[in-house]
């Protein structure tokens, strides 16, 4: 039996990457979030309705990648095959199904003779302009031991970039190269399981790993980081070893139409997925320079053509990572201005605003964390709740109560009239 659907309503959700946070000593005991100025995300909250959400489950630190899937209604332990796809795809590359891929980030490297190679800064400083030239150092470098492998490399935004393994007897089974912490060694990739492909994989991205470093602490590009003063680019650790997902794309499950607005591969590749057309704007840095005007108003634009767009702000987690409380207040205060610039372009009498994080990030050690992130939802038929104020507190006492990501999608395709009737 047909449905009958108003074509008219439409949904904006907006992640603002790693928004939740720990109450900071220097801050007198609050969060970034009650600690900055955000007039549009109070009055958002004060005539919506709002809540917490555990975006896995309570108590599980979410990665952005399984974060996103949870908040776009997927259930990542059925449908997640590692991280280093998501970042091939959002950096535009095509993969194949056997293809293995990773994200890769330049680092700075002190390797001595038989002793290792120890991380200095896994980031290599964040900023690395001259990452596009060293990608081409190493894009199709050919493995002395595997000839017939194919490694594709992309640089995407800062220090990171995909990297692709292209070929025959290829595994995803395999640990990372990446220490995820400084102060200690690249990793010896191992295999995860006991098959031929796994050990034959590992034993490549060992390889590959050598080659890295052998081939950019030789590059000029590098003597000029060092003579600046820079953390040198000289190597790049692997980590999220996966295949191409097999997903249900969004229009199929609800039969909509929905873009993607985002500065960073990963939630760009995400978005590819699940079927999302990726919008390109100029500005969308994912960087603390990024164009939060230009976002807001190409997420707006595009709703003539999409019944929902997916609009990602980056800045705020960076900031946390770097341990920087009042950076992060000047990004949150910066995606205040997103969202108001977002309300003055939308129609509110038929466009649904929701506002969330894909997981807290602690300014104080730098990390993920599994504590519930704040959500608002705000638009036409929405019955409102009491609270007044966005923030990880205030939210804990909204109407929408404590839910967890895979929730929120549902309740969306709700509001725009796209769930169909359980039952006769």
């Amino acid at each position: 039996m047909s449905r009958s659907i108003p074509d008219s309503l439409k949904a904006v959700l907006v992640v603002c990457d790693g928004l939740g946070d720990h109450p900071i000593p220097s801050l007198r005991g609050k969060t970034p979030l009650e600690a900055a100025q955000t007039p549009t995300l109070d009055q958002l909250a004060a005539e919506g309705a709002t809540g917490l959400i555990h975006v896995i489950a309570p108590g599980i630190p979410p990665g952005s990648d399984t974060g996103h899937l949870a908040l776009l209604g997927y259930d990542s332990s059925s449908c997640y095959t590692g991280r280093g796809p998501f970042e091939a795809l959002g950096a535009g590359m095509r993969l194949h199904p056997t293809d293995i891929a990773f994200r890769g980030n330049f680092a700075t490297v002190q390797c001595t003779t038989g002793q290792g190679c120890r991380v200095l800064d896994r980031r290599a400083g964040r900023r690395v302009p001259e990452g596009a030239k060293l990608v081409k150092l190493i894009d199709g470098l050919s493995l002395p031991s595997s000839p017939d492998i194919e490694v594709v490399v992309k640089h995407t935004v800062e220090h990171r970039c995909a990297v692709v393994l292209r070929g025959r007897n290829l595994s995803r089974q395999i640990s990372d190269t990446d220490p995820h912490e400084q102060s200690l060694d690249v990793q010896e990739s191992k295999p995860l399981d006991t098959s031929e492909a796994a050990q034959y994989t590992a034993s490549l991205v060992n390889e590959l790993t050598r080659a890295f470093y052998r081939i950019l602490s030789a590059s000029p590009l590098n003597a000029e980081r060092r003579q600046a003063g820079l953390p040198e680019a000289n190597i790049v650790l692997l980590r999220g070893a996966g295949t191409l997902p097999e997903i249900p794309s969004l229009h199929d499950l609800y039969g909509i139409r929905a873009a993607c607005v985002a500065g960073g591969a990963l939630y760009k590749g995400v978005a590819r997925s699940v079927g999302m057309d990726i919008l390109s704007v100029r500005g969308a840095t994912a960087r603390y320079d990024t164009d939060e005007v230009a976002k807001a108003k190409a997420a707006a634009k595009t709703l003539s053509k999409h019944d929902f767009v997916f609009l990602h702000f980056k800045p705020a987690d960076s900031a946390a990572h770097d341990k920087n409380p009042q950076k992060k207040i000047e990004m949150i205060e910066k995606l205040d201005h997103l969202l108001s610039t977002l309300q003055k372009h939308v129609d509110k009498d038929n466009t649904f605003i929701a506002l969330t994080a894909d997981h807290s990030t602690s300014s104080l050690n730098g990390q993920h964390t599994g504590d519930p992130v704040p959500l608002l939802i705000n638009g036409p038929r929405v019955r409102h709740d009491h609270v007044t104020q966005f923030s990880e507190r205030a939210c804990a006492n909204g109407g929408l109560g404590h839910l967890v990501g895979k929730d929120l999608m549902p309740i969306l395709m709700n509001y725009i009239s796209r769930t169909p009737k359980y039952g006769a």
